[in-house]
């Protein structure tokens, strides 16, 4: 009863059903999230400020220290001095009144008579100024100006204004002003200016020297946030030890632990969320491309319950292993990566061996984290990929088990060179031993993936009943016991069906079909015939014909019994349900042509039904495939002379026969298919009949030399 229910539900009733591929995927996904728990998981710890810490503790993650950052920005902000802007317009204005100065005391000086009085000059001076200056400078100041020369007036100007200009220009501040002002009478007295006239030069310079210099706050805030930006934010970096073992827990230290959720009183669930989201995702790629693989390439539901244990193996296996890995000590390099990827690959597909491939290289960046929530090992991640990927190309002839042997020697050197990848790169020093270790690492790994590939295949292609090329390629051996029976009870049917096998697997390789099911099934699909050998006309070799003498009915039931004895001798001998079937319907619901003319000459009423094969009707392309080579090998065979043309006409008219007899309408071939297996089958059949020279008798050329 188990046996009728696994081959319901792996042999394809429910190979559509979106449900279970997702049910599986699930379940990896489900497995997945539980043994990755740990890894997201913080540790917390009941502790106290300044009690002692009872081990060393590192942050699980990496989190802004927000509270010293706004700190760090305070003190770097307090450090901004005030930013101040020069007037330009104070500037001009000062220096507008000193030349009003110089031109008012120049006008003076030319309209005054030189028997004019003092009072009387200054007082015009006084007029002519303008109440600004006035109000700042006495008149008297401006005496010695105009008892002074045209030339000694152009010389102190031509020193004055400059100074000024510069000054101010330079900006001034009102703490500046008594500096400014002494920096230009020091100046002035060791200047070209008369002797008479600097100390009014001192004066004025001091009138016009002005606080220009006005603080901006504009400015002043662009320097603060400007100063703030450059602030690096305080951080708490993932695996960061935050206390030593034995180390009093200080005011700061236990703000760190609050922040990092190390504390008993605190419950994160967002790692939770983070990582059933990952593990969904991850689901649902497996899922996709679970489905694309049914409903494109033909595997059935056994193949993705080989992926999802082959998943849950590799997630199980990857767990252990880091349970032993550190920070210290990355033992994820021991990992036997490849063995999953291997294992799909020969079982199901490579393009869902390169899926899961990368799947559970990300699985590994969390399992293989240091239990540090928040982190990614990346580096494990990549070696798991690389690993798995050249476990996949380097096995080029999956149909040998010796294959694999040698493609985990390409594994090994990748893992090697990987490893050697991460250590010279890295800033740490490694010791030559250390190196050598780690290589072991990767050597080792590879050895592994290899043991457990080999070990595992015979557990799935069993347990599943997966048709491997391993095990199609052991009933191909020309020693197996039915295929000897068949060679020596009815060799005829033997090198009948070997023909059969050589036409059908060409045929299939030309249209993506498995060809080498189509060989090995070829190789049985006449076994029945060894009940009865003498029956069938490429065993009688020179006997008569029984079936001449026999009633139609009778010579039918013999003839149509053959499929359905082949396939219970098949399954009694345990072969796979693949083979069997096409044993079954290699004949599909065909008509005895021959007998069933031959019942219609002797009588009038006869039941095409009962020359006709029950069926079923071929399921597949290769047992379809399978249906057209026997009958045109047998056809082909039976020409005295086949030529090219002939050879293409029967394979034509047999073609045309079983599609317009329905034989063809289950096995999902395309007209496009019909026309490459035409094709290829003329291409194999003409091979094999080619045109030889005949060479003449030797006696004969004996005769005509004498």
């Amino acid at each position: 009863m188990f046996d009728r229910m696994r081959e319901r539900f792996f042999k394809g009733e429910w190979r559509t059903s979106k449900p279970i591929i997702g049910l599986l995927a699930l379940v990896v996904a489900a497995f997945f999230f539980i043994l990755a728990i740990p890894n997201i998981q913080t540790q917390t710890y009941n502790l106290e400020k300044y009690g002692t810490a009872p081990e060393t503790i590192r942050s699980p993650i990496t989190i802004e220290n927000e509270q010293k950052t706004d700190q760090q920005i305070r003190e770097v902000t307090r450090a901004v001095d005030d930013r101040y802007t020069v007037s330009e317009d104070i500037t001009e204005e000062r220096i507008s009144m000193i030349e009003e100065i110089f031109d008012v005391v120049e006008e003076t000086g030319a309209e005054g008579d030189d028997a004019a009085g003092k009072e009387e000059q200054l007082r015009k001076v006084q007029a002519l100024l303008s109440d600004e200056i006035t109000s700042e400078l006495p008149t008297e100041i401006f005496l010695p100006l105009l008892q002074a020369d045209k030339e000694e007036r152009e010389t102190a100007k031509q020193f004055l204004i400059p100074s000024v200009h510069t000054a101010l220009e330079d900006g001034i501040r009102a703490e500046d002003l008594p500096d400014a002002e002494r920096n230009i009478h020091l100046k002035a007295e060791y200047s070209s200016v008369p002797a008479s006239l600097k100390q009014v030069v001192s004066d004025i310079a001091a009138f016009g020297l002005v606080e220009n210099s006005l603080y901006d706050p504009r400015r002043t805030e662009e320097a603060i946030k400007s100063a703030a930006s450059q602030v690096e934010p305080i951080m708490i970096r993932a695996g960061e030890v935050l206390v030593q073992k034995g180390s009093t827990i200080t005011n700061d230290i236990y703000e760190d632990l609050r922040l990092t959720g190390v504390l008993k009183e605190q419950r994160n669930l967002l790692p939770f969320l983070g990582l059933a989201c990952f593990a969904l995702l991850l689901g649902t790629i497996m899922y996709m491309e679970s489905f694309r693989a049914v409903h494109h390439y033909g595997l059935s539901l056994s193949h993705l319950a080989i992926t999802a244990l082959i998943s849950i193996f590799m997630v199980f296996l990857m767990k252990m292993i880091s349970l032993y890995d550190s920070m210290d000590q990355p033992i994820f390099y021991l990992v036997p990566a490849a063995t999953g990827a291997v294992l799909i690959k020969v079982l199901c597909r490579e393009r869902l061996a390169l899926v899961m491939a990368i799947l559970y290289a990300l699985m590994g960046c969390v399992l293989f984290n240091g239990q540090l929530s928040g982190t990614l090992n990346a580096a494990a991640g990549m070696y798991l990929l690389l690993s798995q990927l050249a476990g996949i190309f380097f096995l080029t002839r999956k149909k040998e088990r010796l294959s694999i042997v040698k493609a985990s020697a390409g594994v090994a050197i990748t893992n090697i060179c990987t490893i050697l990848f991460f250590l010279f790169i890295s800033f740490e020093k490694y010791t030559w031993s250390e190196v050598l270790l780690y290589c072991g690492y990767g050597f080792a790994a590879a050895m592994i993936a290899a043991v457990l590939t080999l070990g595992l295949l015979p557990f799935f292609e069993t347990g599943f009943g997966i048709l491997s090329d391993q095990k199609l390629l052991a009933l191909a051996s020309p020693n197996h016991p039915v295929l000897r029976k068949i060679l020596i009870e009815a060799p005829g049917t033997y090198h009948h069906s070997v023909m059969v096998a050589n036409l059908s697997e060409a045929a299939c390789e030309s249209i993506g079909a498995n060809g080498l099911l189509a060989r090995v099934a070829a190789y049985y699909h006449d076994l029945g015939k060894t009940v009865k050998p003498h029956f069938f006309i490429e065993n009688q070799m020179g006997m008569k014909n029984p079936h001449d003498y026999m009633e139609p009915e009778e010579s039918a039931e013999i003839i149509i019994d053959h499929p359905y004895a082949g396939a219970a001798m098949l399954e009694k001998e345990n072969f796979p349900p693949e083979i069997i079937a096409i044993a079954e319907q290699h004949h599909g619901t065909t008509l005895l042509k021959y007998f069933f003319h031959k019942a219609q000459e002797r009588r009038e009423s006869v039941k095409e039904e009962e020359f006709r094969y029950p069926g079923p009707k071929p399921q597949t392309k290769e047992a379809a495939i399978i249906n057209i080579c026997d009958s045109v090998e047998a056809a082909v065979r039976s020409l005295d002379h086949p030529t090219a043309d002939k050879i293409r006409s029967i394979v034509r008219s047999i073609m045309e026969s079983r599609l317009l007899d329905g034989q063809l309408d289950d096995s999902h071939l395309t007209f496009n298919d019909l026309k490459k297996l035409e094709y290829a089958i003329c291409e194999t059949l003409q091979g094999i009949y080619h045109s030889r020279i005949e060479y003449p008798d030797t006696k004969q050329l004996v005769r005509e030399a004498k």
